[in-house]
């Protein structure tokens, strides 16, 4: 079973990321857009440029998730978020399913 803490920082990154990236690649466009390091323990999300795919990127104590979602055809091709705090296009944020 996948658990996360209750409080857990998410950090949304509102600009389009290339979905060829894993690990390293996302690695990179944490340090260079958040500025903090992934080991911190905050959930990362990226989007593509279609809106229609996320991955979801977490420090799990002891090695990096990897999470992948594609929305099928019969769903709206978007997520929702609700801003929590704003840092010029990327900011922290919770998935507004998640209340």
């Amino acid at each position: 079973m996948l658990t996360c803490p209750t409080h857990l920082p998410i950090y949304f990154c509102a600009q389009a990321v290339d979905f060829r990236k894993s690990f390293d690649g996302l690695t990179g466009v944490i340090a260079s857009v958040f500025e903090i390091s992934v080991l911190d323990g905050h959930l990362f999300l990226f989007i593509n440029k279609r809106r229609d795919r996320i991955k979801a990127m977490w420090w799990d104590r002891d090695g990096l998730v990897l999470f992948y979602k594609k929305l099928e055809a019969h769903y709206p091709h978007f997520f929702l978020f609700t801003e929590s705090g704003d840092d010029a296009n990327n900011f922290a944020c919770r998935p507004a399913s998640a209340g």
